[in-house]
């Protein structure tokens, strides 16, 4: 299996399954003499682990992560750095019933027709399990980017058919983390949370949106041609599980504007060049302008639901599927940390390249 490495400076590669012995990461390239705040890994790994409220599976893991090298009396030593996480509450049995069978919408399909063989517990290497190698691998990245300055907040602005709309600079995003839902707006993150208990009680599943800023980034990031930044970017959200769609800047609804009216007109502003408007998102040509960069994430539904689906086996013969196993109803909430995480991975990658683009 190929394409388990994103970066190129700043490298990670992860391993491991759903329901395998533990899940974890190589990320190399990391400079040395770099704080590690453990206790920050953790909280961060804290904010995606199942189990966390009534509103997620409620697959129970402590997800304690462990280094075994690459740090040294509290810095990084500048070699590869690797960390694992071990898997403490698989239920394998639980997908017996699906050993030979294609849920619709999942992975089990595509995944036989690869490579003829497939872990089917858990969904396997398929399974969001793999993403808490990476939110472990942008929590280090993270504590790289505060050194510049660079900070990235992510949070929940639709589920279903309710929808926030209101943009960042309007919203108190200190106020992400006061709910189950990650949505910085008390009243509709209200909403949200009944919402998602009410589909959750029908055995079905609702999609969303996560948005995010990217605040503090420094003007010259990303390179012109196939590397743009919200290139990168994309790719990036693009990997993670369930993710359908990604828009930066003013996206669709910048289509409906003439150039006049979408241009972001230049100014100074004491020793900055700024914009006066940020239809372009931060970025012009594929390179950071330092405004804020933001962007919008679309999650399906997830997959698995209780109601019986027809489908075929391994053999082509029609079959019946039912949803087992602990799953979350709506993935959005934990998504916000991984969708951080993926960020924090692409601005200190490109922060590197950086450095070696000029004497």
């Amino acid at each position: 299996m190929a394409g388990n490495t994103y970066g190129q400076l700043f490298r990670i590669t992860t391993f491991g399954e759903s329901h395998g012995r533990a899940i974890g990461l190589i990320l190399d390239g990391c400079p040395a003499g770099l704080q590690i705040d453990e206790a920050f890994v953790q909280e961060e790994l804290a904010r995606r682990r199942p189990g966390q409220s009534k509103i997620v599976t409620q697959r129970k893991e402590a997800d304690k992560v462990e280094f075994l090298s690459g740090v040294f009396e509290g810095a990084t030593t500048g070699t590869p750095i690797s960390m694992v996480i071990y898997n403490a509450d698989a239920r394998s049995k639980d997908y017996s019933h699906i050993a030979n069978k294609f849920r619709p919408s999942h992975a089990d399909f595509t995944y036989h027709a690869k490579w003829g063989r497939r872990d089917y517990r858990g969904g396997g290497r398929s399974s969001a399990r793999e993403t808490a190698a990476r939110v472990a691998g942008g929590a280090i990245a993270k504590l790289l980017l505060q050194q510049y300055g660079i900070d990235i907040k992510a949070y929940v602005t639709q589920v279903g058919h309710l929808k926030l709309d209101k943009s960042y600079q309007e919203l108190n995003l200190q106020l992400t983390e006061s709910n189950p839902v990650r949505c910085p707006d008390p009243e509709m993150a209200g909403q949200m949370e009944a919402y998602i208990k009410e589909v959750r009680k029908a055995g079905d599943t609702v999609g969303g949106v996560v948005s995010a800023v990217i605040t503090g980034c420094p003007p010259g990031l990303g390179e012109p041609a196939f590397d743009k930044l919200h290139a990168d970017l994309a790719k990036a959200m693009l990997s993670i599980n369930a993710c359908k769609g990604f828009e930066y800047g003013s996206g669709f609804d910048g289509v409906s504007m003439r150039g006049s009216e979408h241009n972001d007109v230049f100014r100074t502003e004491g020793d900055r060049i700024v914009t006066d408007t940020n239809h372009s998102g931060g970025v012009q040509g594929g390179i950071s302008n330092g405004m804020d960069i933001y962007f919008r994430l679309a999650f399906k539904p997830v997959a698995t639901i209780v109601p019986a689906q027809d489908s075929v086996n391994e053999a082509g013969e029609k079959v019946t599927v039912e949803g087992k196993g602990r799953h979350d109803p709506c993935v959005v909430p934990r998504a916000v940390p991984i969708v951080e995480a993926m960020a924090a991975l692409t601005l200190a990658d490109h922060l590197l390249r950086q450095r070696t683009a000029r004497v």
